[in-house]
């Protein structure tokens, strides 16, 4: 049954094979200024090779470790140099908490580090904010930080990110209500919300907005260095129109940086997770394997790790971590300048 679900997964996210051009390379690079970051000769190792679906990759400083999620087995794994692979955190996504629909996509997704060094996940099953309090062996006790929006359930809150000021900005698109049997989103009474949101929430008093609405499969979320531009990836599953969306946090503002449409129907992959290194360029999954963008919404480079969920960075940015989709289940890493 699980290897029937992992094809039909496949089926329903994968674009088109590769009909253009490749490089014999697995680096490209279109913009010389991307030359002082991404090295073209570095190699792309393989850290693991075995996880259902890889997601929510983040760098743990403290105690100097990669983790992330496989949503498919609910889990929190981790990795490092001396003991590779190894359970961290199970269950982790659903636990029992709220109401969900049975079949749908319920472990945990994205995962973050405060300021404070308390991992938080967004928890598809359980549909919240949560933040880990303890850990016994691998059984975590969580901490809701937010489960609702004016008393309304999340549908499955799915990637985040941290601002310096310690304010949480995540997406809460319906992959928890997405029935692997029939691949359509369920409408059902379990779900709250009519609308997929990106939030903002400020963790020390609980209080939430609504950033927007407008973006109709919202995924990955990043912020620029300045703290101005919240971008948000837009899968385009539902209109066909995969883009990468900027927003203007003082005005509102939202408009598309990036549009992935012609990008789709050559390569694999779609506008899922993205981080912001700190020369400004987003690092986001995209057809093609991982794309390189200027934050004026320039193409300038392609990293072909094939088709991935998500990526992020260490904390002196040494090295970019991705992870791969359940037709490339691996988690990679590359070696930057």
């Amino acid at each position: 049954m699980r290897n029937l679900i992992l094809s039909l997964l496949s089926l329903f996210f994968i674009c088109c094979k590769t009909t253009g051009k490749t490089s014999a390379s697995k680096i490209e690079i279109y913009d010389d200024a991307l030359k002082s970051i991404v090295n073209i000769e570095a190699q792309i190792e393989v850290l693991s090779d075995s996880i259902s679906l890889p997601e929510g990759p983040v760098w743990d400083e403290k105690n100097s470790c990669l983790l992330f999620v496989d949503i498919l087995k609910n889990k929190v794994l981790k990795w490092d140099e001396k003991t590779g692979i190894s359970d961290y955190i199970t269950p982790a996504g659903n636990t029992g908490y709220a109401p969900n629909l049975e079949g749908g996509i319920l472990g945990a997704n994205g995962l973050a580090i405060n300021s404070e060094g308390t991992l938080i996940l967004c928890q598809h099953g359980d549909r919240r904010l949560a933040a880990v309090e303890k850990i016994e062996g691998v059984t975590a006790t969580f901490k809701t930080l937010i489960d609702n929006y004016q008393g309304l359930r999340f549908n499955s809150p799915n990637d985040l990110t941290i601002a310096e000021d310690g304010t949480i900005f995540f997406t809460d698109p319906p992959f928890g209500f997405l029935d692997i049997e029939s691949f359509k989103f369920v409408d059902t009474k379990l779900k709250g919300l009519e609308f997929n949101g990106v939030y903002k929430l400020n963790p020390k008093n609980k209080e939430i907005s609504l950033v927007t609405n407008a973006i109709d499969l919202p995924n990955g979320t990043a912020l620029s260095p300045d703290q101005k531009i919240l971008y948000v990836n837009k899968m385009g599953m539902l209109d066909k129109q995969p883009k990468i969306m900027k927003i203007e946090l003082e005005t509102q503002k939202l408009e598309t940086l990036l549009d992935g449409a012609d990008l789709a129907k050559t390569y694999d992959g779609s506008f899922d997770g993205m981080k912001v290194h700190s020369s400004g360029l987003i690092f986001t999954s995209g057809p093609g394997g991982l794309l390189i963008v200027s934050p004026l919404g320039k193409l300038m480079g392609k990293i072909d790790f094939g088709h991935i969920t998500n990526c992020a960075f260490d904390k002196d940015e040494n090295y970019l971590y991705a992870t791969g989709f359940v037709s490339n289940p691996k988690v990679f890493r590359i070696k930057l300048k």
